[in-house]
């Protein structure tokens, strides 16, 4: 089975939307997307600079809108049509549920920025942020998380465990790592995926609950539990609940790892999560798709795996 993974917040890079604008129907659909989400994607993801697209009400839009460009172009060619799979890591779940046909894309993009603007805003109550671990003893992490009231965001798998909470106890993680283990802080503005963010998930369901609804047409891994939701509606509500909770990517790949998953694409803007699948799933030939030149050896994966 060959699967689509869909990357989450940071991904972004400055100007990586160049090429994709240089097509005329990517560059409609990015005008569209660009409406539906209320911000301009086409400046942000062609000219604004690397403070502006870490935004949160900017990243998030931008993030999806580039996933959704990948995906229309593997559907297009018909290749879409041929993957057995699809997960998303954090926002990135929106991209998954637009290409599992959950949400259309206008809807998915419309709700990423309210999204985005309603976790910016519930960053700005108390300054917080979130750092990445990069190897060490789990029950020692977390026994230390615990110490300095930080939680666990991102469970990323391949060592990796990013952490979120208040400036100050970061500050001290920082100064005092666990045994065997770096801290590397992160340019978000905000503790993502925790408790700090509940005034955004109410205001995410309230957003979603009039929106149409299907049930996916891919196997859909879910980022809660690594599970496969086969209800669009259920769906929906982890997608709403996933802004205040962990993101267990650690366990989607196991549930990757299970399906016997024999080839992974990753959508644009490609590399975070293929990076996590070469540690964590060795073997699987990988792709990752950063412009539209990239497309080509995603075709021909599918075409040499199906």
């Amino acid at each position: 089975m060959i699967i689509v993974v869909c990357p989450g917040q940071g991904s972004q890079t400055p100007g990586f939307l160049n090429p994709w604008i240089e097509d005329s129907a990517s560059l409609e659909l990015l005008e569209n997307l660009s409406e539906a989400a209320g911000t301009d994607l086409i400046a942000h993801g062609t000219t604004s600079d690397a403070d502006t697209i870490r935004d949160t009400a900017i990243a998030q839009p931008l993030i999806v809108a580039a996933g959704i460009l990948s995906l229309n172009a593997l559907r297009e060619s018909g290749h879409l049509a041929q993957v057995g799979g699809i997960a998303g890591h954090s926002v990135g779940e929106f991209t998954a549920a637009a290409g599992a046909g959950i949400l259309d894309a206008t809807d998915a993009v419309t709700l990423v920025g309210l999204r985005g603007r309603a976790m910016a805003e519930a960053a700005s109550l108390v300054p917080t942020g979130m750092s990445a671990i990069i190897g060490g003893d789990l029950p020692d992490i977390l026994a230390r998380l615990a110490d300095l009231s930080l939680s666990a965001a991102n469970y990323n798998g391949g060592g990796q465990l990013v952490v979120a909470g208040e400036v100050a106890a970061l500050a001290a993680l920082s100064a005092t790592p666990p045994t065997g283990a770096r801290v590397i802080s992160l340019p978000v503005a905000g503790a993502f995926h925790t408790q700090y963010m509940a005034s955004a998930v109410e205001a995410l369901r309230i957003a979603a609950a009039p929106l149409i609804i299907k049930d996916p047409i891919l196997t859909l891994w879910t980022n809660y539990d690594g599970s496969v939701v086969s209800d669009g509606a259920t769906f929906r509500d982890l997608l709403v609940g996933q802004v205040a909770s962990p993101v267990r990517w650690d366990l989607c790949m196991e549930s990757f790892h299970e399906a016997g998953v024999t080839g992974i694409i990753e959508v644009a803007p490609g590399g975070a999560l293929v990076g996590l699948a070469k540690r964590a799933l060795k073997g699987v030939p990988t792709v990752a798709i950063k412009t539209p030149g990239d497309l080509v050896a995603a075709r021909e994966l599918i075409d040499n795996l199906r």
